[in-house]
């Protein structure tokens, strides 16, 4: 497995072009995972649903199976948020794993820039992003620009510039 990381500030479209990305980049035969950091408390549960109550009654862990998929969740209850080598380990094998957010860790990172936003750059500060997707120009980067809409060039970014999982994120993927 290798991981290549989307990094860019709120509003910037990281998002919406993974949405555009996986299924290209599964398009060309590889199977991809996506990691995705929040800032905010966040829930993929509801209440009124059994998984629910079984959580809010103190479960662990509860895992919802059905014939089309199954979800995990697991409540840390008060124990540190986990590390992205430690998210990257609990993850089956795939060809790439994109990561978005988790814009400080040292992995090497596609930059999402969009000048709207109005926020500096983040590449100048960080060795770790290897180009920059964006709408506009950007002649002082000092890496690669590759434009936001550019689907295809951005996969052959993210494929050139994969790094191997860390040995202390090869947990189910070894």
């Amino acid at each position: 497995m290798r991981i290549m990381g989307l990094a860019g500030w709120s509003g910037a479209g990281k998002t919406t072009l993974v949405a555009k990305l996986i299924p290209a980049i599964t398009a060309r035969g590889l199977k991809v995972s996506t990691i995705k950091h929040a800032h905010h408390a966040f829930d993929v549960d509801r209440p009124g649903k059994d998984s629910y109550m079984h959580r809010m009654a103190g479960a662990t862990e509860v895992l919802v199976s059905s014939q089309n998929r199954f979800a995990l969740m697991h409540e840390l209850r008060g124990a540190p948020e986990l590390s992205l080598n430690e998210l990257l380990a609990k993850l089956a094998p795939v060809d790439l794993v994109i990561v978005e957010g988790y814009k400080r860790e040292p992995h090497p990172k596609l930059e999402i820039f969009r000048a709207a936003v109005g926020k500096p750059l983040i590449h100048p500060e960080d060795p770790h992003v290897v180009a920059i997707a964006s709408d506009c120009a950007l002649p002082h980067a000092r890496v690669p620009r590759v434009d936001i809409d550019d689907v295809d060039a951005i996969i052959d970014i993210l494929l050139t510039h994969a790094a191997a999982l860390p040995a202390t994120a090869r947990g189910r993927s070894a």
